[in-house]
């Protein structure tokens, strides 16, 4: 019995090994139309890379109102879902990949409040969020939403893992 318990442990560190094992290190995000249009790619990109975050893959491509649907499905039969999805197919977005200790929770402080109004000072929502539909920046709320989140947008292939940007 413990030999296969040693093989079964091995395996699942080998498996972590080729996987990377990014839970809790990795995010997802999305610069929302309204930032776009309004100019602000530069000016979040600096503040993400000045808090730590490595972009291990990004690039600008516009959702079609089915693709949006999919990606907050989550959030169906919610009042907010139909202006949501509406905004987030109205114009291009940035998706990226980030890497960072304990990117995900960092992340959520980073971008602030959904509401801009309520976001603290600093924060990405606080500084360039037009409303709370409007609020310029997608995180993942959690490690299992910001594995499925970076698969909706990019192939394994796409992104760089912690080893090649000098991470690990």
């Amino acid at each position: 019995m413990s030999y296969l318990f040693i093989n079964l442990k091995l395996c699942i560190q080998i498996l972590n090994l080729i996987n990377n094992n990014m839970s809790g290190n990795k995010t997802l995000s999305i610069i929302k139309p309204g930032a776009v249009r309004n100019k602000h790619i530069g000016h979040i990109l600096s503040k993400i890379e000045e808090n730590g975050y490595t972009i291990a893959a990004i690039k600008t491509i516009q959702l079609r109102l089915e693709d949006a649907a999919e990606f907050y499905s989550v959030h169906q039969g919610k009042p907010f879902y139909q202006e949501l999805i509406e905004f987030m197919s109205s114009g291009p977005i940035i998706a990226m990949v980030l890497l960072k200790d304990n990117a995900v929770e960092d992340f959520r402080k980073l971008i602030g409040a959904t509401d801009p109004e309520k976001a603290a000072e600093g924060t990405i929502r606080r500084m360039f969020a037009t409303s709370k539909t409007a609020n310029a920046i997608h995180g993942s709320d959690s490690d299992e939403n910001a594995e499925r989140e970076s698969s909706f947008f990019f192939s394994r292939q796409e992104w760089l893992r912690r080893t090649q940007v000098g991470l690990d």
